[in-house]
């Protein structure tokens, strides 16, 4: 296995979700299957046709934008090189096989840059979430709603399942596949309006440098509102990975529909059954409104947020938890809890590496994260984050992964 070369073809094809590489001019180098799929074209419909001719604004509708967003986060990955995760869009897809006739679809893309030896930007990537129908969801009674996420979660599920037994075959090359997966999953942080934040990830050194942490950042609909989760899957290596992809994949979903973190977790916990490796899998779900000054919560066994108040003081969200995704034997509703904050305050949500050690309790654990947050009030979320990093990680070789969210409120 390890003289085999890598099909990087198959592994394009294989990727979980929809994926399309165009070149920095905005034409279709080549698309994955799943891409296709979704989008009702065939290869010879896309390859090597300009963007917007296979995709353009619906003509009748003035309102429409979705495909003009679109242009420009692609052109500015194309001049800056830098990656750019886009929030929740709007697109009216026009039928192939009924001209004239237009679908509502919901799709939250992620274009990132492919460079040349000369570092100049080559290729894009541009990966799309299909959540139409979760969105759909939200115009359907509560129970009709809740039953059609699950369906849908759980068919993501069962898709992509065939796409990760196929990518552990490549266990002898996991840190190429993986990285790859990685860079498509993780998005890179997009302004949330006025607020400041701040993403790090941090693998652990022995694991190859991929791993199952995740974050997460949504605008969410209703208003001045967002949501951050953070969350860990058991394990290392290209099979944490992608059971990462889809979890997080599936929480940012879920939050768009769902009426608060637990339930959004509630729905995570029903899809995680059907996806292998997900068990005992840690998460917190957050979900921020700044029209009430409320911090509202929800945790799957996973380390409690800290809340940073502007005086130096630091409460840890710590009143509703429930056990990791798979845990209990049979479905339990999961509690949320709300908080207030003050305009200022900071809100960190982290993952275990961050602060635990082998030798030491928890409690004494959270202490030094509360010490180092407090010495750096008033600090903004950028330099925060290093400092962290930099005082809590270990000086020597690093165990465990950590992902971390830093949010101004």
């Amino acid at each position: 296995m390890a003289d085999t070369a890598i099909d990087y073809a198959a592994v394009f094809q294989a990727l979980p979700g929809m994926v399309a590489l165009l070149t920095p001019e905005l034409v279709y180098a080549e698309a994955n299957e799943e891409f296709l799929r979704m989008s009702g074209r065939t290869r010879e419909q896309v390859v090597g046709r300009y963007f917007f001719d296979v995709f353009p604004d619906n003509p009748a509708d003035p309102a429409a934008n979705g495909m003009r967003n679109l242009a420009a986060s692609l052109t500015r990955v194309a001049d800056s090189g830098e990656r750019d995760a886009m929030a929740l869009q709007r697109y009216d897809v026009e039928s192939v096989q009924r001209p004239g006739e237009w679908e509502e679809r919901y799709w939250s893309p992620v274009n990132a840059p492919v460079f040349g030896p000369d570092g100049s930007v080559v290729l894009l990537i541009h990966k799309v979430e299909e959540v139409t129908e979760l969105i759909r969801a939200r115009e359907r009674s509560p129970g009709d709603r809740s039953r059609v996420l699950e369906a849908e979660l759980y068919t993501r599920g069962r898709e992509l399942q065939e796409v990760n037994e196929r990518l552990r075959e490549a266990h002898a090359h996991e840190r190429e596949v993986a990285l790859a997966l990685q860079t498509a999953m993780l998005p890179a942080p997009n302004p949330l309006g006025h607020h400041r934040a701040a993403v790090r990830y941090q693998p652990a050194t022995e694991a190859l440098n991929v791993c199952g942490d995740w974050y997460d950042l949504v605008d969410l609909p209703g208003g001045d509102r967002i949501g951050l989760a953070v969350g860990d899957v058991v394990g290392h290596g290209l099979a944490a990975a992608c059971v990462m992809g889809k979890l997080r994949s599936a929480l940012s979903a879920a939050s768009l529909v769902a009426n608060g973190p637990a339930q959004a977790l509630d729905a995570l916990g029903l899809y995680a059954r059907s996806v292998d490796g997900a068990q005992n899998t840690t998460a917190v779900q957050t979900r921020i409104d700044w029209e009430s000054h409320t911090i509202t919560y929800s945790s799957a066994g996973h380390l409690p947020p800290a809340l940073l108040s502007r005086d130096g003081t630091v409460a840890f969200l710590e009143q509703a938890t429930d056990p990791p995704l798979g845990a209990r034997p049979e479905h339990i509703p999961r509690v949320e809890a709300i908080l207030g904050f003050t305009e200022g305050d900071t809100l960190v949500l982290y993952t275990d590496g961050l602060i635990e050690r082998r030798d030491e309790d928890i409690d004494h654990s959270l202490a030094r994260l509360a010490d180092a947050l407090t010495r750096h009030r008033g600090s903004a979320p950028e330099p925060l984050a290093d400092a962290l990093l930099l005082e809590l990680l270990p000086s020597g070789r690093a165990t465990d992964d950590t992902a971390l969210v830093i949010l101004r409120l």
